[in-house]
């Protein structure tokens, strides 16, 4: 069965979200800066309202993925608050200065939210050697990766997401998000045989699920 996560970024948008379908929400705040952790009122309002497994984004700001001992510190309160809100999931990336995989942090990460299901986010499409990062990141733990293939929108980036999910055969879920639209659906889904797909398109998600239903028919 293919799964549909939608971003929310505040209690009515993850209602609106789950009444049109959605199978998980990624809970963030500020669309902005592209994603960033929301409030623990948000968090524990959307817990308590919606049925649909919850994952929160944890990221102290906007902009690049290398963060400070403090912003580090942070992000393991923000952990142990999502931790006893009782979520189903986090969603965080970090890197090292050269873009690759900061893999002894995520590690500490991964473990402490247990547990928690853990999900690198697009930080991935900041990595040089897609392939090299893939196993870094099964490496550190994470069940999934949200990733566009490298480019701006999924769509555009099919050749890249159908070979890391051949490549990482079934040891995680490659989930292409950025994009995805109802337009465009379909053709994503042939081309890379990914079983969960991200969008923003609330307002598009009754067509995307017909899509996916008319996709999964024999």
């Amino acid at each position: 069965m293919i799964k549909i996560e939608v971003v929310a970024y505040h209690l009515e948008n993850a209602i609106n979200a789950v009444d049109n379908g959605a199978h998980r929400i990624e809970l963030c705040a500020s669309p902005c800066e592209g994603g960033v952790t929301p409030s623990y009122g948000t968090i524990s309002a959307v817990k308590e309202i919606l049925d649909v497994p919850v994952h929160v984004m944890i990221r102290t700001r906007g902009g690049d993925f290398i963060y400070t001992e403090t912003e580090f510190e942070n992000m393991k309160i923000d952990i142990e608050i999502c931790k006893s809100l009782k979520v189903d999931g986090i969603v965080f990336g970090i890197l090292t200065k050269e873009n690759t995989i900061d893999k002894e942090r995520c590690k500490e990460l991964v473990e402490l939210a247990k547990p928690l299901t853990s999900n690198f986010h697009r930080a991935f499409d900041r990595c040089e050697h897609p392939l090299r990062s893939l196993e870094d990141v099964i490496d550190c733990g994470f069940q999934r990766i949200l990733t566009s293939g490298k480019a701006q929108v999924a769509i555009e980036g099919c050749g890249l997401l159908a070979e890391l999910i051949k490549e990482a055969n079934d040891r995680i879920i490659i989930m292409p998000g950025g994009g995805v639209r109802k337009e465009n659906f379909v053709g994503l889904a042939n081309m890379t045989k990914a079983k969960e797909f991200h969008t923003s398109a609330v307002n598009d998600l009754n067509s995307i699920l017909n899509s996916v239903e008319t996709f999964c028919k024999p």
